[in-house]
């Protein structure tokens, strides 16, 4: 747990520091310089170093094969390989714990609008400024969630996935930082975890704040600190911020389309967009209270007109300079999720040559990704180590 004489804020070095050389691993080596990487496999080294790289991190779970966010979503990210999963989307239920599901509103995600006796819950809401209809993990207890079961969100991508409708309920983090101790013994590796604050300023606002939350759970289960296998993350700076002043996790600021603002930023009157976050001067600032940034793909290579690459964006060698790793997001296999040239058809459901994207944005030096398909993501990795 960090402290207020402890070494974490002293001008960007001892917490920075040793966290910013567990991160890059063995030799202080950055991914990607001229399109190098370094090799996949068990790296010397402890922490983040001790992962293969590029890092394929399970987008909450398997989602491309699974209801996103289900213990069948996480087990199977591991079974098709996944180096990290992203198992927790967090968010408060009335009573306080913390749930995952990838937001408070639950319509999209659960069957809870097949339970009549939860009928009168569905409400409007203002979501970070966003009108939002349905049903909120804030307006039920933990015990009522528990009740509903989990379906697939995006069914007209996958539909295959809905043949797991109503299998597995919500996950608490708690049940999650167990799931990862047993799968941890069972597989004879450490199991790593990638949890998200969700809104945190939205939840805050409620009397509901998240950052303590988390702080408090990691510290009863002795997964707060520096080396632990437990990386947070959030779209909101100050949320970042705030953790760091509560755990001694590696912690990362997820970063949001060009042009656009985190909602703290909103709420506060911060003028500043993602824009300002990306510039050399702003990834400083980041690297003073976090190990790393996971930008939209598109801020790593952006789009042209007609959807296709474009030039890579300088982003990944400004970060690098100062210490900060790149795990961008989202790798998915759907043709409407990849870029135009590697699509194959117009299906929603069908899939393109994500191997050949994944080998683009893997020549950029990314340290690593998220990804709804964590066998492709692997595969795709040797194919990339192997030249």
């Amino acid at each position: 747990m960090a402290t207020q004489g402890s070494d974490e804020r002293t001008g960007g070095t001892g917490r920075r520091a040793l966290l910013g050389a567990a991160v890059l691993g063995a030799g202080g080596a950055v991914l990607g310089l001229g399109g190098t990487a370094a090799a996949a496999g068990p790296r010397p080294g402890g922490g983040l170093a001790g992962l293969p790289r590029p890092t394929i991190i399970g987008h909450r779970g398997a989602s491309g094969y699974r209801p996103e966010h289900t213990f069948g979503s996480y087990q199977l990210a591991l079974d098709l390989g996944a180096d990290i999963v992203e198992a927790g989307d967090l968010v408060p239920t009335r009573d306080g714990h913390l749930v995952c599901r990838h937001e408070p509103e639950i319509g999209g995600t659960t069957d809870v609008a097949d339970h009549p006796e939860f009928a009168s819950r569905r409400t409007t809401k203002t979501l970070d400024g966003v009108p939002t209809t349905g049903w909120f993990t804030e307006d039920f207890t933990l015990a009522e969630l528990k009740t509903l079961r989990a379906t697939e969100r995006i069914p007209a991508n996958r539909p295959h996935n809905r043949l797991y409708d109503g299998r597995w309920e919500i996950p608490t983090f708690e049940e999650v930082l167990k799931w990862q101790d047993e799968q941890t013994r069972k597989r004879g590796r450490q199991v790593w975890i990638y949890p998200e604050t969700k809104h945190p300023t939205y939840f805050r606002g409620l009397g509901l704040g998240l950052e303590e939350r988390v702080a408090k759970i990691l510290h009863k289960h002795g997964k707060d600190k520096r080396n632990s296998p437990v990386v947070l993350q959030s779209f909101e700076p100050t949320g970042v911020q705030r953790l760091n002043t509560l755990v001694d996790n590696p912690l990362v600021v997820l970063l949001s389309g060009a042009g656009t603002r985190p909602w703290d930023f909103v709420e506060t009157g911060d003028p500043r967009t993602v824009d300002d976050l990306i510039t050399p001067g702003g990834l400083r600032e980041i690297a003073g209270y976090a190990q790393g940034i996971g930008p939209t793909l598109d801020l790593v290579i952006p789009r042209k007109a007609d959807g296709s690459l474009g030039t890579p964006s300088t982003l990944v060698r400004d970060a690098h300079k100062v210490g900060l790793i790149l795990h961008p997001y989202t790798m998915r296999n759907e043709n409407p999720f990849l870029p135009t040239e590697y699509r194959k058809g117009a299906a929603a459901d069908g899939y393109g040559d994500p191997f050949g994207a994944f080998h683009a944005y893997f020549a950029t030096g990314i340290d690593g990704v998220f990804t709804d398909n964590a066998d492709t993501g692997v595969l795709a990795r040797a194919d990339f180590l192997k030249g």
